[in-house]
């Protein structure tokens, strides 16, 4: 090749031929390469800034990675203007929203693996009760009344009846089985609710699953601790409130629960923790109390009665309301029969044959009797106790019930309608073993005022008796006499005191057992001054009668108080032969499964007050009170009775106090603001009260003997026997009177 001639550079031939003539002649196209900052930097600053950083979009239709292409038209470049603010407000929200959404679900998670962590084991949390129950049972064993918090024991979805599971299913949580602890649709639909019904979205239904009203039964794990919390009634308001915020950490509890715990040990610590009235916690405390059987024996009707009271446990309690409780369990039955758990036949036959109660719950939580007892034992076995105590009683639910009906039936057919005035009864055996206690006109009630215990009245004459008793303890004959005439005292600082008879009359000279008999005030005086007061005073206060007693002479009248219950026990120290009683209803208290009683009887016989001899000379004088005098109201048919009547001043306060061989009752009538009773006195409405309760706790009982003897008839004391005068001898006296006659004519 010759120097300076250039070799043609040698090239591939092209691999694919020219669509168009010419083709290699013409280079080709330059294809525009995409800018490395195009593909690959990152797009830094602006709001997106402060989360990440983006990337700017590769490729696209003719867009270069530069987003979609501008419309060509005017108007489309136009609403393509327009619609700009839209689509940069909709990638900052995203942005904004799925960021949010991570981080919030990387927090709930770890809050509720935190909570997964701190949850015990399932049967720790069965009991939940903060205090223990104590059971009253009556003198043959019975149960008849509860207190505190009562626990029947464990039940589980396995064990209790299938009636009273699918009963709470139905009316709590119908989706219970599908959703992981929070229901987003059940908790929509009581947002809607709500606002329908007027009030705000979180206001009245709240849509919680079982699960969370299990959190919040569980107060969300805090443990109650005195030196936290101002008391536990703030604890426990704590656990209760309703805020956003408190449902927020409800819901977290709910799911760290599902995570922990299988659906039916959720459905389990339910059960045994929910509150469903009458001091009853749990679904075995519930049963018991309300039906005396257990939980797995309930029946339909029974179940949903059960489940139905959840929602306001303490209005819709039976023992407060059965009709309205019956009505609950109707609505409970339909939702079941909807749902499939009962067929059309089932629920119809169980709501036409609605739950009642059993007949200890029928007696409600024991009434007047059961809140005495619980006050005469230590608070650490009884309002305080932390342990489940059963209490021993001395209650006769006999003579409860005939007390009660007694009560009843006087107010009913001699009291005007419309009276305030109200009444009090107690029975006890001689020995202050109290049988029966109505400490109003309202029975069936708990936690009221007891008249019986609390009230301080005035006694008037139903304090004879112990003045009488003073007198016989020191030789006094129930025949003695003494003058009923008008007697007046001066009392120092208030001037000449003059006692009247209730009729205002005088009746001259009285044996002591007629002047108790008709109740005269003067010679009841008499004899108090007579023996002294102080030693009245003392006998009536040996018998039991510990409130300050007057320290004038109308003590002998009544004038100082005592609750009837003191007074019912002073007259059996009478019937026992004079031997001082302390009334008592327990009998023994033991701790649930344990054999050993802690405490035995809180009263009984003490000492000895007056003889027995004097003792049995009263009765008979009180025995004539009834039989002939002032108490003939509450004679009762084939059976001696003893007692006294008593009337205050103004009447504000009638008594009768009385016994027969077997029982000593005591009644009160009056108002509790000390207004005037109209026309009653303690012969009158009280002695009809009296009788009426001793003819129903005498019924079927062999009639025996007061044990009384009569006073010994009172010889008139000895005369002086007259000197006997001689007959005269006429033949004697003649021939003294003639040889008188023949000395004076003749001399000696």
């Amino acid at each position: 090749m010759a120097q300076g001639t250039r070799r043609r550079p040698l090239v591939a031939d092209k691999r694919y031929a020219s669509s168009g003539r010419g083709a290699q002649s013409k280079p080709a196209a330059r294809t525009r390469k995409p800018r490395a900052k195009a593909a690959g930097k990152v797009r830094k600053g602006g709001f997106f800034g402060l989360f990440g950083q983006r990337k700017a979009r590769a490729g696209g239709s003719g867009g270069g990675g530069r987003g979609p292409r501008k419309p060509k038209s005017a108007l489309g470049r136009l609403v393509w203007l327009l619609l700009t603010p839209f689509r940069w407000a909709f990638r900052l929200a995203w942005g904004f929203t799925w960021r949010i959404g991570m981080i919030s679900i990387a927090l709930v998670g770890l809050a509720v693996g935190y909570h997964y962590l701190k949850l015990p084991e399932a049967s720790a949390l069965l009991d939940g009760r903060a205090r223990g129950s104590v059971t009253l049972t009556d003198r043959n064993g019975e149960v008849f009344a509860w207190r505190g918090d009562q626990f029947g024991g464990v039940v589980t979805a396995d064990t209790v009846s299938p009636f009273l599971k699918n009963a709470i299913i139905a009316t709590e949580d119908k989706r219970f089985y599908r959703h992981f602890g929070v229901s987003p649709r059940g908790v929509a639909s009581a947002v809607r609710i709500n606002l329908r019904e007027g009030r705000g979205p979180l206001s009245g239904h709240g849509g919680s699953t079982i699960t969370q009203q299990t959190a919040k039964l569980l107060c969300l794990g805090v443990v109650y601790d005195p030196d936290e919390w101002e008391s536990e009634r703030a604890y426990e308001r704590d656990c209760r409130q309703g805020s956003l915020w408190r449902k927020a950490k409800e819901a977290i509890f709910a799911m760290a629960m599902e995570a922990k715990y299988t659906k039916d040990e959720i459905l389990s610590i339910y059960m045994n923790r929910a509150y469903l009235g009458g001091g009853a916690y749990g679904a075995e405390a519930a049963a018991q109390r309300y039906f005396g059987k257990s939980a797995n024996q309930v029946n339909a009707a029974e179940a949903a009665m059960m489940a139905g009271l959840l929602t306001a446990p303490s209005t819709l309690a039976p023992t407060n309301d059965l009709q309205r409780s019956q009505d609950r369990a109707a609505t409970v039955l339909r939702l079941m029969q909807e749902q499939g758990y009962l067929t059309t036949a089932e629920m119809r036959s169980a709501q036409d044959n609605p739950a009642v109660l059993s007949e200890a719950a029928a007696a409600r939580a024991g009434g007047y009797f059961a809140d005495w007892v619980m006050d005469t034992i230590p608070d650490f076995f009884g309002s305080e106790t932390t342990e489940d105590v059963v209490i021993r009683t001395t209650l006769d639910q006999r003579l409860q019930r005939a007390a009660e009906e007694a009560l009843a039936h006087v107010f009913e057919t001699k009291v005007r309608e419309g009276s305030k005035a109200q009444a009090a009864i107690v029975v006890m055996s001689a020995d202050g073993a109290v049988r029966a206690m109505v400490g109003g006109r309202k029975t069936q009630v708990s936690g009221v005022f007891n008249r019986a215990t609390q009230a301080q009245r005035q006694t008037g004459s139903a304090f004879k008796p112990f003045v009488y008793a003073t007198a016989l303890e020191l030789g006094y004959s129930p025949l003695d006499r003494v003058l009923d005439a008008q007697y007046c005292l001066d009392i120092p600082g208030s001037g000449q005191w003059c006692p009247q008879n209730y009729t205002r009359k005088f009746y001259g000279e009285v044996t002591l057992a007629r002047a108790l008999r008709d109740s005269l005030n003067v010679p009841a005086v008499k004899i108090s001054e007579a023996v002294g007061r102080d030693l009245v005073r003392q006998v009536a206060g040996d018998f039991g009668l510990k409130s300050e007693l007057a320290a004038g002479p109308a003590l002998a009248l009544g004038a100082s108080e005592s609750t009837l219950i003191n007074m019912t026990g002073a007259y059996a120290g009478i019937l026992n032969g004079g031997s001082s009683v302390t009334p008592y209803g327990v009998t023994e208290l033991a701790l649930v499964g344990d054999s050993t009683p802690l405490m035995g009887a809180s009263g009984g016989l003490g000492e000895r007050v007056i003889q027995t001899k004097a003792a049995q000379e009263l009765i008979w004088m009180m025995e004539k009170v009834v039989s002939e005098g002032s108490g003939k109201r509450a004679q009762i048919p084939g059976w001696q009775a003893a007692g006294k009547t008593g009337t205050t001043q103004a009447a504000r306060d009638a008594w009768f106090v009385g016994f027969t061989a077997d029982y000593v009752a005591g009644v009160w009538m009056g108002y509790d603001d000390n207004t005037p009773l109209s026309g009653v006195t303690g012969g009158g409405l009280p002695a009809d009260i009296w009788r009426e309760v001793m003819v129903r706790v005498h019924d079927g009982l062999t009639p025996k003997p007061l044990p009384m003897t009569a006073p010994k008839p009172i010889a008139p004391p000895p005369q002086p026997e007259p000197q006997r005068r001689q007959r005269p001898n006429v033949g004697q006296e003649l021939g003294r009177a003639v040889d008188s006659l023949l000395r004076d004519i003749f001399g000696n």
